[in-house]
Formats: C-alpha cells, sequence, structure tokens
C-alpha cells in the first residue's frame, strides 16, 4: 500500500485530498514537522489562499528546507494549486516573496483583460482544458500519462505560474485567448494549478500515477 504524506501547514481543505488519494487504497497521513517531512515516502503540498501566507506557514513550522531537501533526494513531491504556486522562485502576489525554488521561474497576475483587450473574470474558476507543452503531443512519461489532450480538469486561480524553461513545461490551458500553465514538473517535482481532488476521473488519473511513482 502507498504511503503520502500531506503536508499541513493551515491554507487548505485536507479533507478532499486525503479522500482523493484514500479511493486508490492510500495511507494518508497529514505532517506538520520537519522529521516528518524527512521521513516520507511521498510529499503532497496542497494549498487554498496567498502565496505569501503559505510561504509563513511553512517558514513557522521549519518546513522549507526539510521540502526542499525531500525533492533533493528525489522523494516524489505533488504541489496543487497553491501549493503548485509556491515550488517556484518567487511571486509577485502582494509585493515579491521568495517561494521554494524547485522549479525556475515566476508566478504573476492573470491579466485583466483578454487576448483581444476585452475585459476578462480574474479569478480563473472553471473547467478548462489541459493541453500539452508546445512540441509535444501527449503527457506520456508524467503524472498526466493517463489524461488525453482536451480532457477538462477544474481550476479556481488569479495567478499563474511562469516557468524559466520550456522543458519544465508539462501541461497549459487557453484562458482568455493566452496559453497558461496548467502543470509544471522538474525530476521528482510536479505541481498542478488545477485541483485533481475536485477534477473527477481525469483528477483521479492523476492521483493515481503519483501513487505508481511513489512506489517505483
Amino acid at each position: 500500500m502507498s504511503e503520502v504524506a500531506i503536508i499541513d501547514y493551515g491554507l487548505s481543505n485536507l479533507l478532499s485530498v486525503q479522500r482523493a488519494f484514500e479511493h486508490f487504497g492510500a495511507a494518508v497521513r497529514f505532517v506538520d514537522s520537519p522529521d516528518e517531512v524527512r521521513s516520507a515516502r511521498a510529499l503532497v503540498l496542497p494549498g487554498v489562499g496567498a502565496f505569501r501566507d503559505g510561504m509563513e506557514g511553512l517558514r513557522r513550522l521549519g518546513l522549507i528546507e526539510p521540502i526542499r531537501d525531500a525533492a533533493a533526494h528525489g522523494v516524489p513531491l505533488l504541489g496543487i494549486c497553491l501549493g503548485m504556486q509556491m515550488l517556484f522562485d518567487q511571486s509577485e502576489e502582494f509585493g515579491q516573496w521568495e517561494g521554494l525554488g524547485l522549479i525556475p521561474g515566476r508566478v504573476v497576475r492573470i491579466p485583466d483583460h483578454d487576448a483581444e483587450g476585452r475585459p476578462q473574470r480574474v479569478p480563473q474558476v472553471c473547467w478548462n482544458a489541459l493541453l500539452p507543452a508546445a512540441g509535444e503531443a501527449d503527457f506520456d512519461g508524467s503524472l498526466l500519462e493517463g489524461v488525453r489532450p482536451g480532457e477538462e480538469v477544474y481550476f479556481v486561480h488569479s495567478y499563474e505560474a511562469k516557468p524559466a524553461q520550456k522543458r519544465d513545461l508539462l501541461a497549459q490551458t487557453v484562458y482568455g485567448g493566452r496559453r497558461i500553465c496548467a502543470a509544471a514538473r522538474r525530476g521528482s517535482v510536479t505541481g498542478c494549478q488545477f485541483h485533481p481532488e475536485k477534477s473527477g476521473r481525469v483528477g483521479l488519473c492523476v492521483i493515481r500515477e503519483f501513487l505508481q511513482m511513489a512506489e517505483r
């Protein structure tokens, strides 16, 4: 049975994430101490809310360096929504804030106008299609391997991640006529801007792939 440690730093609906993993029989535990993070075989970093508050929660609990160390040692790590954004170097949300630095890049606000210059709603709150990164035909070899291009997942976010290197971009979605990052990866670290735990069958495919990755 796979074991998954969900990082609890006070900014997430942990129950829905827990249930998604338990759907596949995973043994889930919530962790909030450096020793628990260091001993984990697979880590999930969920989150909703502001980037600043999320990083402050990790800092207060002394979890920043343990998370970085785990990633450096190849421990599978999945960031969800705010958790994905915190994987990057920095965010401009309410100022400039340092992230975990596990995926090079930054987090910026989704434009208030679409590609045609018309006002658009921010945040993006909708089901939207997942598309492979430019030059790729599918998601083979990633946590999205079970997802067919064009299948929809659930997004709720006002800020978008911009990977500094194209090779780290895993999936995109189109909002307001622009392609924005929907998922990114580097090594054993993957971030999903969408909520797999709220995305039905497609989201469960991502959860299943992560569990299989954790068992290897």
